[in-house]
C-alpha cells in the first residue's frame, strides 16, 4: 500500500541544498497534505502537494479515485507526475511515484516533496458565490492548489537519501479543476505548470503522468483491512491516439457491479514541444514485470526517459486492445492483469533557468454503455468514457476553438484581449436548500437565488424552472450508489414562455418567505471587503409524505435554463450532486420545555424486536442498526441486560446528531446526512465493542434538560 514511508517522506523532508544558488534552505519542517479529495462533482480524487494522486489504498473512509460518488466503485491505487530531461549530458527522470506494492520503509520513486514554505498544504478555491471557499481567482466549482519540487534529497529526521534520486532542480506548480455540470462532472483537470529552478538548462523535457489504475467495487471486494478481497490482476486497458487518451477498466466488471472506465487524457501544452501541435506517448506494462521485453517496469531513469520518450502508440506494430485476442497477438501477452499506464508529451527542446512549461491533463471516468461485455471492450462500450473525455477537451480549449494555442479572430467571447481556457457553457446555480425531516415525511425548501442568474455567453438572464429529485427506496443496501438512483419527481417551470409544462410556481410558492434565526451569518463581501449579514430566504416548498422513519432517501433540487438557440445549446441543468442530501425521517425532538401531554411521548425502539439480517442492515456485523425514537432534543440513553448490567451509554443531541458513532452511515450513507431530531441509532455493539446476544434488554433515558427520565425495553432475536 501506499504507505507511512511516502507520507513521512513528504512530511518532514527539507532540502540538502538550493540546487540553483547552492545556498541552503531554512531547516524548517515541512507540512504535508494528503487529506484533500475533490468531491463538488462525481469523481472523488486524493491530490497531494508532493506531486502524488490517489493513496495507494492506505487511507482508511477517504476515497483514492472514486466514481461515481458514494458507490464505493475505486479507479486508482497511486499515480503522479513524471518529469524527464537531460541535464549535462545525464538522462534524469523525476518521479512521484513508481510501481510499489508497499512503500512503508521504501522510498525510491517517490523523488517529488513539499516546497521549503509550512504554508504551502493544499488550498482551496472556488467560483461558486454560496462557496466558502469563494475566489474571484477560482477557475472551477472546486480548484485545489499544490507546489512542490524535486530538489529535496534527504529525510532530515532519519538522514537518508532518497535512493538513486537525482534531481533535475525542477518546481512544480499544480491546479486541479472539477466541476458540479451534469454534463462535466466525470473528469477532474490537473493543470502542472513546471518551472527549472536550477542555474542549468534542461534538454528534450518530457512530461507524463503516470497511474496505477485499477478498478474494482470496495463495497464487495474490500481493498483494505482484514476482509481484503480486491482483485488487482483482472483490468484490461487501451488507448486512442486521436484522442490522446489512455484507459483502464475492469475485465469481467465484476458481475455488473464495476463496469467502469479511468482515462488519462493529454489536454494539451503551452509551449507545444517540438512541432505545431500537441503530441502524447502512450506507455503501459505490467505492474512489476522485470521479464517481459516490451511491458516490463521501468527501474532506472535511462529506461523511465525511454518509456516517456518513445511510445507503443509510435510503434508501427502496434495495435490497439479491443478484445481478449490483442493479448495473443503480441510476444508476452499478460492477459487481464495489474497494469500500470503511462502518457507524456515531449520534447520540450530546452527548458532555461526560470523558464517554465504547461502540461495539462485529465483524469476522466465514466460507466460502461450498452449491453456489450465488459471483456470485450468495444467502442459502444467506450461511449459514455469518449463523451466525458470530449467535454473534458473542451473544458480545457475554452476560447482556443482551432487549438492553436492563439487568440485568433472571433475567439474572444469576453473581449478581454486574451487567450481564456476553461470556459464550460453554464446552467444557473442550484437553489439553496433545506430538508426538514419528520415522521413518515420530509419537507423540502429552498430559494430563488437561481431566477437572478445570468447566463456567461448570452448575456440575458434565461433561468426556466426547477426539479426535484428522489432516490429509490431501498437503493443504499444495494452495492451501487444511491445516487445514481435519482428519479424525477417533480419538475415546474415559468409560465409566461412557450418553453416546457409552463406549469408556473403557485404550487410551490409559500404565503411569505421564511428563514432559520440560527443560519444568519456574517460574511466579507470578496469583491469589496465589506461585512454584512447573510440568511437564506425561503420561498419554495414541496412536501413527500409517506415514507418509511429510519430508511435513507436521498433528494436534490436543480435549476435549469431555456437553452441558447444562438450558441446551439441545449437547455442546461445543475448538477443534482451540488445539492443531494441524503436524509432518515423520524420522530422530531421533543421540545426542550413543553407544558402539553401530548407531547410527553413515549420512547421506544424499532423495529422491536429486532432481528439481525434485517432489510436494512449491511453484511457484517458492524452494519447493523436500530433506532430510540421520540427522544429528547438532549439526552443520554443507557442501555442494560436484565441483570442491570450497563452495556452501552450514548449521547443524544438533536442539533448536531449525523450519525457517525456507527459505520453503517460511513459505509452506507457517504456524505451529507440529516436526521430527524428525535431519532438516533445504535448498532447493537456494546462499549467494550463486543456483538449482543439474542435476549429482552433494558433501556433509561434522561432528558438533559429537564431531568424527566423515561424507561423501556426491547428484544434482539439472532
Amino acid at each position: 500500500m501506499l504507505g507511512a514511508a511516502i507520507w513521512l517522506l513528504a512530511s518532514t523532508a527539507f532540502p540538502q541544498s538550493d540546487i540553483q544558488s547552492s545556498r541552503p534552505f531554512l531547516a524548517r519542517p515541512l507540512i504535508d497534505d494528503d487529506s484533500k479529495y475533490t468531491n463538488i462533482g462525481n469523481i472523488l480524487l486524493t491530490i497531494t502537494n508532493f506531486g502524488t494522486l490517489g493513496h495507494g489504498f492506505s487511507k482508511s473512509g477517504q476515497p483514492s479515485c472514486e466514481y461515481p460518488k458514494g458507490s464505493g466503485i475505486e479507479h486508482l491505487f497511486d499515480g503522479g507526475l513524471w518529469v524527464g530531461g537531460i541535464k549535462a549530458g545525464e538522462k534524469l527522470v523525476t518521479t512521484a511515484a513508481v510501481d510499489a506494492a508497499s512503500v512503508v520503509n521504501v522510498l525510491q520513486g517517490f523523488e517529488f516533496t513539499n516546497s521549503a514554505d509550512p504554508t504551502d498544504v493544499v488550498l482551496q478555491r472556488s467560483t461558486l458565490l454560496d462557496s466558502k471557499f469563494f475566489s474571484l481567482d477560482a477557475v472551477s466549482h472546486q480548484d485545489f492548489i499544490a507546489d512542490f519540487t524535486d530538489r529535496n534529497t534527504v529525510v532530515p529526521e532519519t538522514g537518508d537519501r532518497i535512493p538513486e534520486h537525482k534531481p533535475l532542480g525542477i518546481d512544480v506548480h499544480l491546479e486541479s479543476y472539477a466541476w458540479a455540470l451534469s454534463f462535466a462532472n466525470a473528469f477532474v483537470i490537473l493543470n502542472y505548470t513546471i518551472t527549472n529552478a536550477s542555474n542549468e538548462p534542461i534538454e528534450n523535457v518530457y512530461v507524463g503522468l503516470w497511474m496505477d489504475t485499477m478498478v474494482g467495487n470496495t463495497k464487495l471486494t474490500p481493498n483494505m483491512g482484514p476482509n481484503r478481497t480486491w482483485n488487482f490482476r483482472d483490468d484490461g486497458n487501451g488507448y486512442v491516439d486521436s484522442l490522446r487518451l489512455a484507459y483502464e477498466y475492469d475485465y469481467d466488471g465484476e458481475d455488473g457491479f464495476a463496469e467502469n472506465y479511468i482515462g488519462i487524457k493529454l489536454l494539451g501544452s503551452t509551449p507545444f514541444p517540438a512541432g505545431d501541435s500537441v503530441r502524447a506517448i502512450f506507455n503501459m506494462w505490467q505492474f512489476r514485470n522485470n521479464d517481459d521485453a516490451v511491458f516490463f517496469s521501468p527501474t532506472t531513469d535511462d529506461q523511465r526517459y525511454e518509456k516517456m520518450s518513445r511510445g507503443l502508440n509510435t510503434d508501427p506494430n502496434w495495435s490497439n486492445p479491443n478484445s481478449d485476442l490483442y493479448w495473443r497477438k503480441l510476444p508476452g501477452a499478460i492477459g487481464p492483469n495489474n497494469r500500470t499506464m503511462l502518457l507524456s508529451t515531449g520534447p520540450f527542446q530546452r527548458l532555461e533557468p526560470g523558464e517554465s512549461i504547461n502540461v495539462v491533463f485529465a483524469v476522466v471516468c465514466a460507466k460502461k454503455f450498452g449491453p456489450d461485455p465488459m471483456e470485450e471492450d468495444t467502442e459502444r462500450n467506450k461511449k459514455n468514457l469518449f463523451l466525458n473525455s470530449f467535454w473534458a477537451q473542451i473544458a480545457y480549449d475554452g476560447e482556443d476553438r482551432n487549438r492553436n494555442n492563439r487568440l485568433d479572430e472571433g475567439e474572444d467571447l469576453n473581449q478581454n484581449g486574451k487567450l481564456d481556457r476553461y470556459v464550460l457553457p453554464s446552467p444557473p446555480p442550484p437553489p439553496r436548500f433545506k430538508v426538514l425531516p419528520d415522521r413518515q415525511k420530509v419537507t423540502l425548501l429552498w430559494d430563488a437565488s437561481p431566477e437572478d442568474f445570468v447566463d456567461p455567453l448570452s448575456g440575458k438572464k434565461d433561468f426556466e424552472g426547477y426539479r426535484i429529485y428522489r432516490s429509490q427506496f431501498g437503493a443504499d443496501l444495494g452495492i451501487g450508489d444511491i445516487l445514481s438512483t435519482f428519479s424525477l419527481i417533480a419538475d415546474f417551470d415559468r409560465a409566461d414562455d412557450d418553453i416546457g409544462l409552463n406549469t408556473g410556481f403557485d404550487y410551490i410558492r409559500l404565503p411569505e418567505p421564511i428563514y432559520f434565526e440560527d443560519e444568519i451569518r456574517e460574511r466579507i463581501d470578496p469583491r469589496t471587503g465589506e461585512t454584512y449579514l447573510d440568511t437564506t430566504f425561503y420561498r419554495y416548498q414541496f412536501i413527500i409524505e409517506n415514507l418509511h422513519d429510519g430508511w435513507q432517501y436521498a433528494f436534490a433540487i436543480t435549476s435549469y435554463d431555456a437553452g441558447d438557440p444562438i450558441n446551439n445549446l441545449e437547455s442546461l441543468e445543475s448538477d443534482p450532486l451540488l445539492t443531494a442530501v441524503r436524509v432518515f425521517p423520524g420522530t422530531p425532538a421533543r421540545p426542550i420545555e413543553s407544558n402539553d401531554p401530548a407531547e410527553e411521548l413515549r420512547v421506544g425502539v424499532f423495529p422491536n424486536p429486532y432481528r439481525v439480517r434485517a432489510q436494512w442492515d449491511g453484511r457484517l456485523e458492524r452494519e447493523r442498526k436500530l433506532y430510540f425514537y421520540n427522544l429528547p432534543q438532549d439526552c443520554i440513553i443507557r442501555i442494560f441486560t436484565l441483570d442491570g448490567t450497563l452495556i452501552k451509554e450514548i449521547e443524544h443531541h438533536a442539533d448536531s446528531y449525523t450519525g457517525d458513532d456507527i459505520r453503517w452511515f460511513d459505509q452506507f450513507a457517504p456524505g451529507k446526512r440529516v436526521f430527524a431530531g428525535g431519532i438516533h441509532a445504535w448498532d447493537t455493539l456494546t462499549r467494550d465493542d463486543q456483538a449482543t446476544a439474542t435476549g429482552l434488554y433494558l433501556f433509561h433515558v434522561k432528558d438533559l434538560n429537564t431531568g424527566k427520565e423515561q424507561v423501556g425495553k426491547f428484544v434482539i432475536i439472532k
